[in-house]
Order: C-alpha cells, then structure tokens, then sequence
C-alpha cells in the first residue's frame, strides 16, 4: 500500500486550467483516468487525509503510484481525450457499464441484394438496420409475423433461399403468402426491396399513411364487388392495428427520446434505458455498474452518455431524458450533438407524461438493481469476500488481486497446448489472456513437463521486460521514451517501466500476479514451484485445483487445503480453473482442426491438400468414399483415370487407415455405421 505523499506532485506544480490526468499503480498501469476543468483544484482533493475520502478513492490513491496529467485548450477537449484513454487503458477503477444481458433487435439487412428480415443479437454490423433492442426475441416474432402479412418481406436463412432457388420451389411462407417469394422470381429485386423499405418505415414510426393507403383499397375493392380482396385488406389493417397495439403510445408522435433512469446504493447502481421513437416504446435495455469510483447520480449520467452514445455507436435522439444533469451538462450536450450531427437535448423533464414514463423507468431499473444483488459473480461485496477467503486459505499475505490459472491440453499427446487466462479484482480481463504451443515433443502427453514449461516461459518473459526497462515500477532513463512521454504530457524520465515507449500500450507479461493457479493435483503444483525457483521468483504464490473433488494442493504439502462447497473463495477458483479449461480446448481444437493427419492416402502421387478437400465435400463422409468405385472419384474435376485407381486402391489395401481430414474439418466416421461425420472427442490434458 504507497502513501499517497510520495508521489504527490509538488506546490505550483500543477497548472490550474483544464486537462485530463492518470493514475498509475507501480507496475505503470493505468488504474484511473479523471477530467477536470481545474487540474489544481482537482488533483488537491485526492490529497488528503484519508479518512476524509469515500472509502473506494481512499483504495485507489493507496494502490497509485504516480499522477501524470495532460493540459488541453477547452472542456470539450478534455471530455474527449478522457474518453480515449479510457477506451484505450481500461482503468480498473473507472465506472464501466455492462450489459446485465444481450437483447435482442429486429435487423433488417439492407446490404444484401434479397433483404431479410431477423431476430439479431450482439454488435451491430454495417449495412444492417435495426429496430429495438425488445425485451424478449419471442416479442420480435410475435410483431413481425403480423407484419408479414402486409410486408411480405425474405426471413428464410442463405441456404433455404438457395435451396429454393436451385428447386424452383418457395418455402411454406410463400405458399401462405407470408414471402413474397424472390427466390423463385414472382417478384424482382427492386420490388422486394420496395416492399423491405415499406416494413423499414412503418417501424420507424410511419404508420399512420400505411393504414389509410390499406382503407382506400378496401373501400376501392368493395366497390368493385372484389369482397374477398377486400376482406383480406379488412385484415391486413387488424393485424396493422395489433402490432401497433404492442408498442403503446406514451408521448406525442413526434417524440424521438432516450428515457433513463438509474437505482443505485453505496457500491453499485443499476440503469435502464427505454428507446422512444415516434412516440412509443420501441425497446429498452439494462446495464450494470459497481462503484468504484465515488461519483453521484449527475456523474453516472455523464458516464454513462459517453460510453453507450460513443463507445457503443447507438444512435443519438434529438432528447435524452435524465433523472440529474452532470457537472458539466452543457459539455455533455455539446458531445451529444457532435455525435449525432444535429441538435441533441440533455435535460430532466419536471412534469406531464415524460415525467411519468421516467418514474416507470426507475421502478425498473430498482427491480434490475435487486435482481443482480442476487447474482453473486458480479457482486463486489462478494468479490471481495472470496478474494479474502483465498487469502486466508492459503496463508497470502494480501489478498490475490490479479490471479492468473494455466492449463494443459491435448489429444493423445498430440497438438499439446496451453492457456493462460488473467482475473483480476475477481473479473476476467480477457484483454490479457495468453495461449501457448508446447515445444515438446510430439506424442509425448507429460502433463508436468508441459505445466513446467509453459510457467517457465511466461515468468522468463516477464524478467526479461523488467531486464529491458529496470525493475517493474521503477522509472525509465532520462532520455527514453521521449515520444511517448511527450503524448502523455509527462517528462521523460516518468514514463513507467511497464509501458512499451514504442506503442504506448502495456508490455506483454509485463505484470506479475499474486497467485498462479493450476489446473492439476501435487504433480502439476509441483511442476510449476520448480519452475519459479529455477527463475529466482520468490513472490508469487502457486496452488492448484484438482478437479475430482475439488481439492486446493499447495507447494511441498502433503495434505490438501479443504474449502466448504459453499465458500465464495472455492467458487472464485473454480471459475478461473473453468476459464483457462475453455480457453486452452478451444485453442486445441483449433490447431488440431488445421493438422494434417497421416493416413493411407499420404503416399498417392498428385493427392495434396486440396483434391482431399474435394474427396470429403463430394461424398461426405469416409464410408462413402470407400464405397466409391474409381469411375465415380474420375468424375471430380482434377481426378483422371490413373488418380482415382490409385485413391481407391489405397483405401482398399489391408489395414489402411481413414482418408485424411480436409483443413477446418474436426470429424471422424460414425461410430454408428452411419457415415456421418461427427466431432472428434477431445479431452483436457490434466487427469483432474
């Protein structure tokens, strides 16, 4: 724990006008990035007895080491240079929203040449209009199969289409007169696209000249006596009507909003967002938040604008609602209207129906709030008992705040590798997850020998990148880094040792954890403490994880350490041993997807890599391809005659083995008989 008088910059030091600053921790990192319209003032406020600070602040001016700062011209300037190192370094103790889960959106691909219109979740693509995000995917489908009634428009995947393309036949949608059938040609390109357009601008909130264009035909086709046509329009306004019905009015047509509202206690806070557009509710999401940081209502808006409106690239509304303006309100308006190119409105609305639909949002985001208190992974307070807990258990003398877990795996010892995934303050920083290719030898599944290595060669990487820079913490030269330091506002000599002065972003293992976990019992515990001493580490703590009954093995114990299944700090270990469990199949899998295997077919002249590919995609399965004669392999361009003799004798010859798997396939016969392909299994390197 430093004092935070040790690194407090000196009196007149610090320039009083506006300007952006960084804490960093004694490895150089990045722990927290603060605007100010006032360096002066603001940095003071750090800088003070400490049990005048929130309790959160007090934690993060112990764990810094340094304070830098970079002055800027305008607020507007500032705002925006701290939103880009934030981005870029991740500070551990900035509030960072998260997604409490993935919502889902109607898309509808305008790139395409045949729009389709889907159900799509995650981040959004180029080229792809989208509607909501919805609270339930089956309300997405519930709207748009009344819709289709009256938009007609593609929803059928790249392979139905196709399908129904080469058979000249529509699915059952176009049967029923749900699709207009492109596929089979009943309508163009640019008819189809007319009739996408249409659906696009009815969900935009259009809807009014597309029920009175339905009325007059109706009313045209009864006086034409056409009652059936004019019956089926009777019902295309019904189901109009009902999807309408499903996003109720709220505000004024006209009203184009973002409604937010925030719940919140001493150590987190919750926040919901309902998407206005032409005066109904088009959709809402929720987003979670631990406090790190002491920040009110008014600077959880100010967050929280800039990370959904910028970082997330969603769409700016001419008004956003709010519960509190921040600080600098007109600062943020300025950021809005920059970001959506025309004018953009922050403020808190006092009364009328904004204000109650606001009300409604807070009532929401109370029960989100309540709702994650109970999931325990993401919950602070619980973070920090299981932290506390591994500390006790395995006698650390301070709790693990990074935590780094290693496993092995392979496939009957062959395509051997390893994963290296990082935790820290008990979340995942998948930004600094390795993966490793064990250089031993082929064949040879020594589990011990592959932990040992890999632990060697990250810990020899990390002395090497303090050999090149001075011990971790301590400061550069004078005279190195001078570009860097420049960028950063710092002088020269204050560049941390953990940041390449090339890129300005962190080493590669530069950063060594509190606690190495294992994947493994004594042997794998063992291998990894050899490894620490042969490299003279003597600070970081080793264990390991054994997966049968969950046991944690120390170093040189004959015993294991016992947790309670109910223990937070049991589960804390669990899911890291999980995480670098994923992770390293994973990377297995695919190397191993991209390894060419020796078989009978390796010794056919003219057989390379790219006729197997053909072989496999032509017959589908190895069954099949033994049941073909050499007239049916001679008929596969590239194969004449003498080619595919030679292919067919050599699946036939006596104790041949199966033709090798074209790169990307991961697939062995059917055990069944049926000569499916089906994946090969593949197992952790580590016997639990």
């Amino acid at each position: 724990m430093a004092d935070p008088s040790t690194y407090r910059p000196r009196t007149g030091e610090v320039p009083d006008s506006p300007g952006v600053y960084k804490f960093r921790d004694e490895q150089g990192r990045v722990i927290y990035v603060g605007k100010a319209k006032s360096l002066r003032n603001r940095l003071n406020n750090y800088f003070q007895d400490l049990l005048q600070l929130h309790p959160r602040t007090a934690t993060m001016v112990t764990t810094a080491a340094s304070v830098e700062w970079t002055v800027v011209a305008t607020e507007v300037e500032a705002l925006q240079l701290e939103y880009s190192w934030i981005k870029e370094f991740d500070p551990r103790f900035n509030v960072k929203y998260r997604d409490d889960k993935s919502y889902p959106s109607l898309a509808v691909t305008l790139h395409e040449e045949f729009p389709r219109l889907l159900v799509m979740r995650g981040p959004k693509r180029k080229g792809v209009r989208y509607f909501g995000p919805y609270a339930h995917a089956w309300a997405i489908r519930e709207t748009l199969d009344l819709l289709l009634r009256v938009f007609p428009a593609r929803t059928c995947s790249a392979g139905v289409f196709k399908r129904a393309e080469q058979v000249g036949r529509p699915c059952l949608l176009g049967y029923i007169e749900k699709c207009s059938a492109p596929c089979v040609g009943k309508v163009s390109a640019e008819e189809h696209r007319a009739i996408v357009e249409d659906f696009c601008d009815f969900m935009a909130g259009s809807t009014a000249k597309f029920t009175r264009r339905l009325e007059r035909q109706m009313q045209e086709a009864a006086a034409e006596m056409a009652y059936e046509r004019a019956a089926r329009l009777r019902d295309d306004i019904g189901a109009l009507t009902r999807a309408m019905e499903k996003s109720a009015v709220v505000l004024p047509d006209a009203t184009d909003a973002d409604v937010i509202a925030f719940a919140e206690d001493e150590l987190e806070a919750a926040v919901q967002v309902f998407h206005v557009r032409g005066g109904r509710v088009r959709g809402q999401r929720g987003f979670v938040v631990d406090k790190v940081e002491e920040v009110d209502t008014g600077g959880l808006v100010e967050r929280f604008v800039e990370q959904f409106y910028l970082d997330g690239g969603n769409e700016v509304p001419r008004e956003v609602l709010v519960p509190a303006l921040p600080e600098d309100a007109e600062l943020v308006q300025e950021i809005l209207r920059l970001a959506r190119g025309a004018r953009a409105e922050l403020r808190v609305p006092q009364r009328g129906d904004k204000r109650a639909l606001l009300e409604t949002v807070a009532r929401n985001a109370a029960q989100a709030l309540a709702l994650h208190k109970t999931k325990r992974a993401s919950d602070l307070t619980t973070r920090g008992r299981a932290l506390q807990e591994v500390q006790e258990a395995l006698g650390l003398d301070e709790a693990p705040l990074r935590i780094e877990c290693y496993d092995v795996s392979h496939h009957q010892g062959e395509e051997i590798v390893a994963s290296m995934v990082v935790f820290e303050d008990g979340l995942a920083r998948k930004s600094e997850y390795r993966r490793f290719a064990i250089r031993g030898v082929a064949g040879q599944s020594d589990d011990v020998a592959s932990m040992h290595e890999v632990i060697t060669r990250r810990f020899r990487r990390y002395l090497e990148a303090r050999e090149s820079t001075g011990e971790a913490g301590v400061l550069v030269e004078a005279g190195a880094g001078e570009e860097l330091a420049e960028q950063h506002g710092a002088p020269a000599a204050e560049v941390p040792a953990g940041i390449d002065p090339e890129t300005g972003r962190p080493r590669k293992f530069a950063y060594a954890p509190q606690l190495v976990v294992v994947d493994g019992g004594p042997p794998q515990v063992a291998a990894a403490q050899r490894a620490l001493d042969e490299l003279g580490i003597d600070d970081v703590a080793v264990c390991g994880l054994a997966k049968r009954l969950e046991e944690v093995w120390l170093p040189d114990d004959d015993a294991p350490v016992i947790l309670p299944r109910t223990s937070e700090g049991l589960y804390l270990l669990q899911r890291v041993r999980d995480e670098a469990h994923r992770f390293a199949i994973t990377y297995h899998r695919q190397r191993r997807s991209k390894a060419v295997r020796v078989s009978a077919l390796d010794g056919v002249p003219g057989l390379g890599e790219a006729r197997r590919k053909a072989l496999l995609r032509h017959f589908g399965s190895v069954k099949r391809l033994r049941e073909a004669t050499a007239e049916e392999v001679a008929t596969l361009p590239g194969f004449g005659p003498v080619l595919a003799a030679a292919v067919v004798s050599a699946l036939h010859e006596p104790g041949a083995t199966p033709a090798p798997l074209a790169e990307g396939d991961a697939a062995e016969e059917g055990a069944d008989g049926s000569g499916m392909l089906h994946p090969q299994p593949v197992r952790s390197g580590l016997p639990g």
